[in-house]
């Protein structure tokens, strides 16, 4: 059966590794972090919660020893420094992106056929960090954000309307942050178009909030969120391991697509064992391509500023 790598055994780290070892669908997660202990700990906290929560997958913590990550079919990413109340994400891309760099270096020498899910902010740019650290296909280099983006996004219209979050499907595109693109065109409520259901005034609050979900929760907690984001990078894990060939919005490498090049950002694709299998390209009107071009541009200002960061 495959196996799973966490690095950064931090608050989303550990929640990424609970998730995918309760899905049984890996026979070992190793959690990695550069504090002594800490990884450990928390694996053994998890891997102990195996006979409660009827899983097999065994977890093992260590401490920078990346040789134990040997083999890995995926690869999550976590490690940085949170967002603290009045930080942005891009606050964090001189420190965050050294770290990715490093241990991306170190995990691609142990398991240069792995997939790789960055979670590390700023999101987009670190995925282009990862991915030139890398240097392997780009199809194999992603980042979280779109499918934890539309899950604020449904979880919002849901309460607004009073139904299951369930029933609601989404889309998004663009950065992860305040210039994603929700697309209310691309929005149902079990089968129903969400403007049939919301005012558009009212919609339009949805999306603002959901553009800012991440910071409401800085403000709330005084660190970045982990129960939501671990949850969305396990289910990717999940569509990669079982190859279940899903559709989510991910941040992928464009090489044209949307008119794009160069750039990470949040596209939706088909996620499956190969990875990014393919990205969908959909059909804009005039404004949906205006926002996203004004995402791409602020998301390409914040891989510039990394690049002369790292020059």
């Amino acid at each position: 059966m495959a196996k799973v790598t966490v690095i950064g055994a931090g608050n989303v780290g550990a929640t990424v590794a609970d998730n995918v070892a309760k899905k049984n669908i890996a026979q070992e997660v190793v959690l990695l972090d550069i504090k002594e202990g800490l990884s450990e700990g928390k694996a053994l906290d998890i891997w102990e919660a195996a006979p409660i929560n009827h899983y097999y997958t065994r977890v093992k913590g260590v401490t920078n020893d990346y040789s134990a990550t040997a083999g890995s079919d995926v690869i999550v990413i976590t490690s940085g420094v949170p967002r603290k109340p009045g930080m942005s994400r891009d606050d964090l891309i001189g420190i965050n992106a050294n770290i990715v760099k490093t241990v991306t270096e170190n995990a691609v020498k142990y398991s240069p056929n792995a997939k790789f899910i960055v979670v590390s902010n700023p999101l987009d740019a670190m995925c282009y960090c990862a991915f030139k650290a890398a240097g392997v296909d780009p199809k194999h280099v992603f980042g979280m954000a779109g499918v934890l983006d539309v899950a604020r996004y449904k979880t919002f219209i849901a309460e607004a309307i009073g139904v299951n979050p369930t029933d609601v499907s989404a889309l998004l595109l663009g950065g992860h942050g305040d210039t994603m693109v929700p697309l209310p065109r691309f929005t149902s409520v079990g089968g129903i178009p969400v403007s049939q259901l919301i005012d558009q005034e009212r919609l339009a609050a949805i999306i603002a909030r959901a553009k800012v979900g991440g910071g409401e929760l800085v403000k709330l907690m005084g660190t970045s969120a982990w129960y939501a984001p671990g949850s969305a990078a396990a289910k990717m894990v999940e569509a990669i391991l079982t190859n279940s060939k899903r559709i989510f919005p991910v941040c992928a490498y464009l090489q044209g697509e949307y008119g794009l090049n160069d750039l990470y950002l949040g596209v939706p694709v088909i996620l499956g064992k190969d990875g990014i299998e393919k990205i969908l390209e959909i059909d804009l009107n005039e404004e949906e391509k205006a926002q996203l071009n004004v995402s791409a541009a602020a998301v390409s200002s914040t891989i510039d500023a990394m690049k002369k960061l790292q020059a």
